[in-house]
């Protein structure tokens, strides 16, 4: 729920993928007052939806029914690291530094901690072991600024920080990973006694595909449910606004749905 003092233009980033391994049986938006909701497909190809929140108060929701694989993520211990001048071209970019991830400034540390690690998948499983142990999560410790090295000197954050700090440890090592931006409900784990939010966790390019890292849970899980991809947090926003409405409330549920 919003309440702006002008008209203002918005972009949200919450509807997810409707593509495998998921599947959406339905989807449904509703706003008060009725908002004229466009979409539209950003530069990496994420589905956006565009539309001008009224002076005054509006809300907002969207709802769907996902379909999921029954299983965790694939996992391959053997999946190896490919040399810059062997990775896509498309891949290359995830190699570099971006607005929250900074593997220029912990290029350093990256090589002392993780270079003596065998390359490849036990080499990102151990950055994100690192990271899982390093941080601590705590809402409220960070903030719109702060980065990957602000996190990693504070040792404290919320699951974006923990994804920004790996995603930066691998590219300071030449293994390119990009950040994930969705949504992840409780299932097959025990539940969070924390209000449900939106989460976010990296994929790491190993060998001739991407594979799914979670540094803040640190484990295998079921029904990742993907909106958007990108460098960092700041390409995947939930909700990017061209003004500065009032964000009054925010409730996000993802919850398994037994047939």
């Amino acid at each position: 729920m919003y309440v702006a003092a002008v008209n203002t233009s918005t972009v949200f980033q919450i509807e997810p993928e409707d593509a495998g391994p998921v599947s959406l049986v339905g989807q449904q938006w509703s706003s008060e007052p009725q908002l004229r909701i466009r979409r539209y497909r950003d530069l990496y190809g994420n589905l956006c939806a565009r539309a001008v929140l009224p002076t005054g108060r509006s809300s907002l929701r969207y709802e769907a029914v996902a379909l999921v694989p029954d299983a965790t993520e694939d996992a391959d211990e053997q999946a190896p690291e490919l040399p810059p001048e062997e990775l896509p071209d498309g891949v290359l970019i995830y190699t570099l530094p971006s607005r929250y991830c900074l593997p220029d400034m912990l290029g350093d540390e990256a090589w002392s901690r993780f270079g003596a690690v065998p390359a490849g998948f036990p080499r990102a499983q151990a950055i994100c072991d690192h990271v899982h142990r390093h941080l601590t999560f705590r809402y409220g410790s960070s903030g719109p600024l702060s980065t990957a090295v602000d996190v990693n000197t504070s040792g404290f954050g919320v699951c974006r920080d923990f994804t920004h700090l790996a995603i930066s440890f691998c590219r300071a090592l030449n293994i390119p990973a990009r950040y994930v931006f969705g949504y992840l409900p409780d299932v097959d784990v025990p539940p969070d006694p924390a209000p449900m939010d939106f989460a976010a966790w990296m994929e790491v390019w190993l060998g001739d595909r991407w594979w799914t890292f979670d540094p803040r849970n640190n484990r295998r899980r079921k029904g990742r449910i993907v909106i958007g991809r990108g460098r960092d947090a700041s390409d995947v926003a939930m909700v990017t606004t061209f003004g500065a409405p009032l964000l009054e409330s925010m409730i996000v549920y993802a919850e398994e749905v037994l047939a």
